[in-house]
Formats: structure tokens, C-alpha cells, sequence
């Protein structure tokens, strides 16, 4: 079986179906008025498309109606059906990492992002020397605008949405919160308010609302407000369907035979995010836009099936190396698309956004620019091969080492007590701890709280701290060859040692005491003042001068 695995070829699947756009109505952020009314003419050609970035929130990999999930969604399943499914497609295993990849274009090892998540309390945020994808489309003539979660840090001003590109804000800086309070708790007694309206805490806004509606009806307004015959690039980051798991009463009217609590609250919260991103496709052909329009839909990681998020028939979850944690739900759907109706199996990865959209918006990338990122246009609306043959997953040197992790068990190569992972063609290779790694069936569900009893638990030689696998054959992650194929082992080591030579120092600062809300208003917000630091240093300076002469006196 092994040798199978090995032996089989790379070649891309494609195949096609078609559907037909079904109109239909939704009340998920629904606007006055009726959304199905006939698209305005379109004018004048237009050869920069409106580009429209749906980034949905923990996302189980079979959390989607075309990959046989019981909760429906008929509006992901009929834009994918009538655009280009990704099926190859990865993105980071947490929130921080994955959007940072996003709006960069560049592996974390690259922005010193490469460890966890930017907490609230840290004062940290994606480097300010990283130029962004809403900044490189502003050059081209591009409105910006960002609708949800931010998730990239916000210790001082400069970090902010609208200090990094884009031209409005409405939405949460952090990664959680509740979704019709919008306040967080990072831990006892540090809570406050997080919810924006560009640099400012948007209490008009707080009128009880589900965010998932809210940010639709920002959404709504913003199209209906600007300009169709010029570029918008709107990046929709919805906090669904992240803990807490919270949605409308209306929407668990399909899902009452779900016994396991969570995952109906979760199937709820992922039908009113169907809905509204229906919504939102209404609002693109009310207002204009659609038939220049590229719609790209992405998951930020896998599901978390303790908070009901489904990823089978994948390994592992969210926060893991594991299939589960970084193969995503993803697709494309455009009038502009070549292929319609088709399925991507070539290698594509989040990164690849950056330098894919900036091409297609006619702007340029600077060649001191060093991204990680391919332009994969054509590989996705064409069915061309794909040009990146190879993924860093992440090199992590300050997670949780590997106890029985060495040198000599990375052939004196790399030290296996690190985190890492990476995929060149059909092999994937992990080292150190890769994460949480059983196999979580849809008869994990069935009972009315979390449970484990029908997990495929694994059961690995204890030490083991590399694996090798053909993900191209064994997609599952069920068939270990690190043992039969050594050279290959050995060749992605290398490769991975290559990868680290590159890699910046860890950005992850202890927590700041003067982040607490309470210092500032009861807001979650920006708490470094650029003056006060200016300041210490002008004292000290002042009292180091004064020492100096002192010694001076002495000798």
C-alpha cells in the first residue's frame, strides 16, 4: 500500500458541473427594498473588477453543503457550483496567522508573526515595514473598505485598519467577542468593548444586533454609497462561526434533531452566515457590480469540534499541523472566471491572494518585495498548473518542544523537538508536536454533550517526532512512510532548514498592564503613546550626561 501512496502522480483533477444563480430571498442583514430587482446597466467597460474577500471564521472543512455536511447552505454550495471549488487550498491554523498571510503575501516567518495569536493584553500588531494588499490596491485607483474582524493588533494607532490601507472600518480588533454585547473578557476583570467605526468605538452601533447581520448591513450600505464604474475591494471578515456560539432563535428551526448542543448551535450560526452572504450577492447585482466582480470565499482555518466545527473525514483541528487545522474550505466565483462550473486541485495557499489580486487589479509589486505568494489567476480560471509546488506550513521555534525531539532524529539536519511542517508536491513532513491528531466522525455529535468515544484515536510509537506523508494518496493522514522513505524525509528537512534561515526574529511581547480597557474608557483600543516614549528617553538622557560629567570629575 505504501509504494502505491509513494507512486502516484500529481496530475490536477478537474470536474465540471453547472448550475444555474437561483435567486432567493434571506432576512440575514437584509436591507429595505427588493434585492432582486434588475442589475443597473453596466455603463462603460471596466477592466479593474471590484474584488469582494469573504473570510469566514473556523469553518470545519466539511462544515459546507458540497462536502456532505448536514447543515445547509444553499448559497456557498450554488457560488461554488457556478464558480471554481478549491480543493487543494490551505491557509494557517489560527486566525492571527492566516490574515496576516492574507494581507502580506508572506509565510509568518516572514513578519515574526510565527508563534499563537496577537493577544489583546500585547502590545504587538502585523509589522508596520509590511506593505499590504489594501495599500498596493489604493495605488491603483482602488476604494478600501474592511467589514469584521480584524485580528492584527492594535497596542498604537499606526496599527489600526485605517492606518494600513483601508478607507473605512467597521468591525472588532480582537479575535472573540460577544456577538450581540461585542465585549470580551481576556481574563477576569479585564474586559471591555470592542467594536469600530474606523478609529473610533462605534457605541451608536450597539443596539443588540448579531454581528453576523450587523456587518451585512454595513456591507449593504457601502455598495449602495459608492460608485459601481469605479474599483471597490471590500474585505468581508465575518466573526462567524467562532466561539462564543451564539445565533438567532429563527435559524435553529432546521437543526432541533441535533443532540449535541454545540453543534446545533453552530449549524445555526453557519445558516445565517449562508444567508446573509446571500444577501450580500443580492446587493452586488442591485447595485452594479456583479458582472465585474470577483467574489472569493475562504475559511481562516478548520473547525473546532469542541465548539462543534466538523473537518471530516480530515485529521486534527483548528490550532494543528493536521490536515483538519489548514486545508480549507475555499472557492471562487466570478462572471470573469473562464472556467465556470469547475474543480481546482493544484496546490493553492492563502499567500497567494496578495500577489493574485494585485495582478488582477492592475497594480504593481515591488521587486523588493519578497513574497511567498503566486499569482494563481489563470491556474484557477483557466485550469493551468498551479506555480507554486511547495508550502511552508509554519516554523514555530518557541511552541512546546517535543520531548523526545533531536538532531540525531533529524539526521543531524533539523531538531525534530520543533514545530514545524511543510509540503513539497505530494509529501507533507511534520516535526516536534504537530497538535491535537484524532479523527473526529460525524457520530462524535451524536450525543448531547462533547464526546469522544467514537474518535479514531491515534496510536503512534511514544517519541515519535516526524512524520511523512503522501498527502496526494492518503489525504487523511491515516499512512505514516517517514520510516520507508528516509531520503525523502531528509530532502524535506533540508528544505525546512532553508525556510528557517530566512526567518525573522518572534514577535510575542509579555503583556502590557496598560492595555486594560479600563484605562481607556471601558474600550478594547490603542494604548501606546508614541509621546511617552519620547519622553523617558529625553529624561534619561538628560541624567546619563549629568552622570557622565560626574565621572568625568572623578578620574
Amino acid at each position: 500500500v505504501a509504494a502505491v501512496l509513494a507512486g502516484l502522480s500529481l496530475l490536477s483533477l478537474f470536474t465540471c458541473g453547472y448550475l444555474a444563480w437561483g435567486s432567493r430571498r434571506g432576512g440575514a442583514g437584509q436591507a429595505p427594498g427588493n434585492l432582486l430587482g434588475e442589475e443597473p446597466a453596466a455603463g462603460a467597460p471596466r477592466s479593474q473588477p471590484h474584488i469582494i474577500f469573504i473570510l469566514a471564521d473556523d469553518q470545519g472543512f466539511r462544515d459546507v453543503g458540497y462536502h456532505g455536511s448536514e447543515i445547509r447552505t444553499p448559497t456557498l454550495d450554488k457560488l461554488a457550483a457556478e464558480g471554481v471549488k478549491l480543493e487543494n487550498y490551505y491557509v494557517q491554523p489560527m486566525c492571527t496567522p492566516s490574515r496576516s498571510q492574507l494581507i502580506t503575501g508572506k509565510y509568518q516567518i516572514h513578519t515574526g508573526l510565527q508563534h499563537s495569536i496577537i493577544r489583546p493584553t500585547q502590545p504587538n500588531c502585523l509589522p508596520l515595514d509590511n506593505v499590504t494588499l489594501p495599500q498596493k490596491l489604493k495605488e491603483v485607483g482602488y476604494s478600501t473598505h474592511m467589514v469584521g474582524k480584524w485580528h492584527l493588533g492594535f497596542y498604537r494607532r499606526e496599527c489600526m485598519p485605517t492606518q494600513r490601507g483601508f478607507d473605512s472600518f467597521f468591525g472588532s480588533l480582537l479575535g472573540s467577542g460577544d456577538y450581540y454585547t461585542h465585549f470580551k473578557c481576556d481574563s477576569p476583570g479585564i474586559c471591555g468593548y470592542d467594536l469600530y467605526e474606523n478609529d473610533n468605538a462605534a457605541w451608536d452601533h450597539d443596539n443588540g444586533i448579531y454581528s453576523t447581520q450587523m456587518y451585512t448591513q454595513k456591507v449593504q450600505q457601502i455598495l449602495a454609497s459608492h460608485n459601481p464604474r469605479k474599483p471597490i475591494f471590500l474585505y468581508i471578515a465575518y466573526q462567524a462561526v467562532h466561539s462564543p456560539l451564539q445565533a438567532p432563535g429563527r435559524y435553529f428551526e432546521h437543526y432541533r434533531s441535533i443532540n449535541n448542543i454545540n453543534r446545533r448551535r453552530y449549524a445555526a450560526m453557519l445558516a445565517c452566515l449562508d444567508e446573509a452572504i446571500n444577501n450580500v450577492t443580492l446587493a452586488l447585482r442591485k447595485y452594479g457590480y456583479y458582472e465585474n466582480s470577483i467574489i472569493i470565499y475562504s475559511s481562516d482555518n478548520g473547525g473546532q469540534p469542541m465548539a462543534g466545527g466538523s473537518n471530516w473525514p480530515l485529521r486534527g483541528s483548528k490550532g494543528t499541523y493536521w490536515e483538519g487545522g489548514i486545508r480549507a474550505v475555499g472557492f471562487v466565483h466570478s462572471p470573469l472566471l473562464k472556467n465556470k462550473g469547475s474543480v481546482c486541485k493544484e496546490l493553492v495557499h492563502i499567500t497567494d491572494w496578495f500577489p493574485t489580486l494585485i495582478t488582477l487589479a492592475e497594480g504593481q509589486i515591488d521587486e523588493d518585495i519578497q513574497l511567498d505568494g503566486y499569482d494563481v489567476w489563470e491556474t484557477i480560471s483557466e485550469g493551468r498548473r498551479s506555480p507554486r509546488v511547495d508550502i511552508l506550513h509554519n516554523i514555530d521555534p518557541i511552541y512546546t518542544k517535543a520531548k523526545n525531539g533531536s538532531w540525531a532524529a533529524g539526521y543531524g539536519i533539523w531538531n525534530t523537538a520543533i514545530q514545524s511542517a511543510i509540503r513539497v508536491n505530494h509529501w507533507k513532513l511534520l516535526t516536534g508536536n504537530p497538535g491535537y491528531s484524532d479523527w473526529v466522525p460525524p457520530q462524535a455529535f451524536s450525543n448531547a454533550g462533547p464526546n469522544r468515544w467514537h474518535n479514531e484515536r491515534v496510536s503512534w510509537t511514544a517519541g515519535k517526532t516526524v512524520w511523512l506523508f503522501n498527502i496526494t494518496a492518503d489525504p487523511y493522514e491515516r499512512v505514516d512512510l517517514s520510516a520507508r522513505y528516509p531520503e525523502v524525509v531528509k530532502q524535506l528537512l533540508r528544505r525546512l532548514s532553508q525556510f528557517n534561515k530566512t526567518a525573522v526574529p518572534v514577535r510575542y511581547p509579555p503583556k502590557d498592564p496598560r492595555s486594560n480597557p479600563k484605562l481607556n474608557g471601558g474600550v478594547w483600543g490603542p494604548w501606546f503613546k508614541e509621546d511617552e516614549k519620547k519622553k523617558k528617553p529625553d529624561k534619561n538622557k538628560g541624567a546619563n550626561k549629568q552622570k557622565s560629567k560626574n565621572k568625568k570629575k572623578a578620574n
